[in-house]
């Protein structure tokens, strides 16, 4: 017979405390938060099309960036290490070369500039 998730194996239903994975004072500083974060954002959203399409470009360029800083990171460490033959160093360099082009090209396109491609994630710090 099966039995419903939502009641235990007796009759009773579960208080709403007892379903609570945390505290009560988590939840209210959790509540308060919330509502301070809710006071700094925009009440509507602009639909602006070509600030939607800046927007984006500029979220896209940024993980581009991000992922173009740890390939280097990585390329050095492995150049360091001697395990990249010169003809692979020369590869990784020339495609690290036209990787930058490319992101300035780019850049340019959508206006954009270095600072633009760095988020700032609150309390974390900026992204890069």
């Amino acid at each position: 017979m099966a039995r419903s998730l939502e009641t235990p194996m007796g009759d009773q239903e579960p208080s709403a405390r007892s379903k609570l994975l945390c505290d009560t004072d988590s939840l209210q500083d959790f509540s308060t938060e919330l509502e301070s974060t809710s006071n700094t954002l925009p009440q509507r959203i602009n639909v602006d099309p070509e600030k939607v399409e800046q927007g984006l470009a500029q979220l896209v360029l940024t993980l581009i960036e991000l992922l173009r800083r740890l390939m280097e990171r990585q390329a050095v460490r492995r150049v360091e290490a001697g395990s990249l033959s010169d003809d692979e160093i020369e590869r990784l360099g020339q495609t690290f070369i036209k990787l930058q082009e490319r992101m300035d090209e780019l850049r340019e396109i959508f206006g954009l500039e270095d600072e633009d491609l760095n988020l700032n994630l609150g309390p974390l710090g900026d992204l890069m």
